[in-house]
């Protein structure tokens, strides 16, 4: 039997993980419950690659600020920011360290990601500035 020609690239799927990752982050604070109980309650089980970047993520959280906060600029904090926004660059962080994707795609994600559901038009340019610092330091 061949492949279904409309289910969707493997790529959309990791888009749609990483868009699921960052609804259950910010719900989990939200609501003030661990991340790792919201992922346990879920009716449907989230994909494999959800849980692992919201556990990733919310179980480094500490470093993952500091590391942040070291990029952003005089002025700036991690109170400044939109928690949405906060939530995106954690998760670009966690996956810039993890090493796992090609900064450009952890990068470019991050980007989309703020471009939908960022706190303001400028968001996607903010993340894509401290995300590209960060990688520089990295490579």
């Amino acid at each position: 039997m061949s492949e279904d020609p409309f289910a969707p690239a493997p790529s959309a799927k990791k888009r749609e993980a990483r868009e699921r990752t960052i609804e259950l982050l910010y719900e989990s604070e939200i609501r003030g419950i661990p991340a790792s109980e919201l992922l346990e309650s879920q009716v449907i089980e989230p994909a494999d690659l959800v849980s692992e970047l919201v556990v990733g993520v919310s179980g480094d959280i500490e470093r993952i600020d500091a590391d942040i906060d070291a990029y952003l600029h005089e002025g700036w904090s991690l109170d400044r920011l939109g928690i949405l926004d906060l939530w995106i660059l954690r998760l670009g962080m966690y996956e810039l360290q993890s090493r796992q994707v090609p900064i450009a795609v952890v990068i470019n994600e991050a980007v989309e990601l703020a471009n939908r559901f960022g706190a303001t038009d400028e968001s996607g340019g903010f993340i894509n500035g401290v995300l590209g610092a960060a990688a520089n330091d990295l490579q």
